[in-house]
């Protein structure tokens, strides 16, 4: 069998499924797999469907697994909280060389490809990272409890404490606070969900904010204002320079462009390619010797 000494693999796992892909290096030629959730929150089934999923991409490559195994790799899992979980997670892998991470640097990466610049990305939660001479920082992505700004679920949370307040009388309602009320019948109402209710749920109501600030209601512009401010000064303490491109990702980042300052609006890009686009690139840059 050919043997093929310059391979490398980018995988992006996350808790509804994960994707890898194989680069020939010699030739150039990318074949991808996919998988089952590997989030490391549950860290042996994790483990497990990883090393079911190097096994499909092996035999969709025409290789063998030890050739896989040989490959440099660069590996971005959610639930990769801190460099003992990383450290774990690579010791259990078959790789020779292999990077881990959480899957907010491969999001980057992809995002940006070889460019200098930002991304912020706001979906259900929320991060902003930037790249600089393929250097990756990120702030914040400290969950729901603690974190996420301007993400779907904050927005949710805002919007139903807003509408408490205007249901004691302590603020005006406004059309959206109004409906809001109305349709949870009263604020134990509002109390009940938010009880029972996990970051997703919240994030539904973010459409509705996005909606109504569009045609002005007072509670959701401020909302959206409070988000994009706070996208801005993370950009500004990463040090984000004129002309570096800003990457608007995720389920609602594209909808603060239209309330970000016209200085960084005007500078919003879409993204070059996806998390697993990035697990790759990272993991060139781990082959060529870069961090």
């Amino acid at each position: 069998m050919k043997r093929h000494d310059s391979l490398t693999i980018g995988l992006d796992g996350g808790g509804t499924s994960s994707r890898a892909a194989l680069i020939f290096g010699f030739e150039g030629r990318r074949v991808e797999a996919a998988g089952g959730p590997a989030n490391v929150s549950d860290f042996g089934g994790a483990i497990a469907r990883i090393n079911d999923l190097l096994e499909r991409l092996a035999e969709t490559a025409g290789i063998s697994f030890g050739e896989v195994a040989g490959a440099t790799a660069h590996v971005g899992l959610a639930g990769v909280m801190d460099a003992a979980m990383a450290a774990r997670v690579a010791a259990a892998l078959p790789f020779k060389r292999v990077v881990v991470t959480d899957d907010q640097p491969t999001m980057i990466a992809g995002a940006l490809g070889d460019q200098d610049g930002a991304v912020a990305a706001i979906g259900t939660g929320s991060f902003i990272g930037r790249q600089t001479a393929g250097v990756i920082r990120v702030l914040g992505g400290w969950g729901f409890l603690l974190g996420d700004q301007a993400s779907g679920a904050w927005l949710g949370r805002q919007l139903l404490q807003e509408t408490l307040m205007a249901g004691d009388g302590m603020a005006p309602h406004s059309p959206l606070t109004a409906a809001i009320y109305k349709r949870f019948g009263n604020g134990s109402g509002i109390v009940a969900f938010a009880l029972s209710s996990s970051p997703v749920d919240f994030a539904t109501l973010a459409p509705e904010i996005v909606t109504a600030a569009k045609s002005g209601d007072a509670v959701a512009v401020r909302l959206m204002r409070e988000g994009a401010t706070y996208i801005e000064s993370a950009l500004t303490t990463l040090g984000l320079t004129e002309g570096e491109t800003i990457c608007m990702t995720g389920g609602l980042g594209p909808a603060y462009a239209d309330w970000l300052g016209p200085g960084l609006a005007s500078r919003i890009r879409a993204a070059e390619g996806t998390a697993l686009d990035g697990a790759l690139l990272l993991a060139a840059r781990l082959a060529e010797g870069g961090a």
